[in-house]
């Protein structure tokens, strides 16, 4: 690594986890440089290639978000991470997915984690979060008349804050020596039902919410009609299927391991977001 300040590159810089990367890096001596389609430090846009140059130059570790809604991206990836090498980055922090090795061969989780694992040129770090625990609070999983609707057969999740996902990118990128070659699966402290999300809801907004578990193939319908291209059933079979199938995300303690302090509960994030859900109900 340079002896200069070094710069960081967080891809998705105006998302969930890399805003407020930005700002941790910020505050312990790394110079980070947010890049998006719009709205960050530098345009990037994953289908042209030439915003590449400009994000790139002079970042030695990058923070990796790839294309999102799409299942077939591993060579563009490729291709932006040759670029990268090329231009001096020695360090990339990988937002995958929990369970990313058991994900359909027609998502490129696997193929991405895979060609970041062969590179002789850099050091990796793969971050692979359960669901977060964002989408209750965003357009992702919103209260629909009061209720959050969605698949699960009473199966749970250990939903993680994407403060936590910040956090433990920002250990991977502050220090790549010490992370370098990890893979960590990073969940909260608790495994609960949408049921028990609800009820959590319903607590600190001081509305009642209630849990509809919907058919799964009922939902993916839905979910297409509202915008999602077709193929992305795919994707969404397998996310809802883990938690129906009892196969969802467990604790697994790695956010406290990386940071040093507990990972969020979702009794912590909920009343951090409660004026989300009374603002609605108003």
């Amino acid at each position: 690594m340079s002896n200069e300040t070094p710069t960081a590159l967080i891809l998705g810089g105006t998302g969930r986890s890399g805003s407020l990367l930005a700002g941790g890096l910020a505050q312990r001596g790394i110079t980070p440089r947010t890049a998006a389609r719009s709205g960050a430090d530098v345009r990037f846009d994953w289908d042209d290639p030439a915003t590449y140059a400009d994000a790139l130059a002079g970042a030695d570790r990058i923070y990796l978000v790839t294309p999102t809604i799409r299942l077939r991206y591993a060579n563009q990836v490729a291709a932006f991470l040759d670029r990268a090498e090329a231009a001096g980055v020695r360090h990339v922090t990988l937002l995958s997915v929990y369970n990313a090795d058991q994900a359909p061969a027609e998502i490129d989780f696997a193929a991405v984690e895979a060609d970041l694992a062969a590179r002789n040129g850099v050091t990796h770090s793969i971050l692979r979060p359960a669901w977060v625990m964002q989408n209750f609070a965003d357009e992702h999983l919103p209260l629909i008349d009061g209720a959050i609707i969605a698949p699960s057969r009473g199966g749970t999740e250990a939903f993680v804050d994407a403060a936590d996902i910040a956090a433990v990118a920002a250990e991977t990128l502050l220090d790549p020596a010490a992370h370098a070659g990890a893979t960590y699966s990073l969940t909260g402290p608790q495994a609960l039902t949408f049921q028990d999300v609800a009820d959590t809801i319903a607590l600190v907004s001081g509305r009642p919410v209630a849990y509809h578990d919907i058919d799964q193939e009922a939902w993916i319908s839905g979910a297409l009609a509202a915008g999602l291209p077709a193929d992305y059933a795919v994707m969404l079979r397998w996310l809802t299927g883990a938690i129906i199938s009892g196969n969802g995300s467990t604790p697994t303690g790695d956010v406290e391991k990386v940071t040093g302090r507990p990972a969020t509960t979702f009794r912590e994030f909920a009343g951090r977001y409660a004026q989300v859900w009374t603002a609605e109900a108003a």
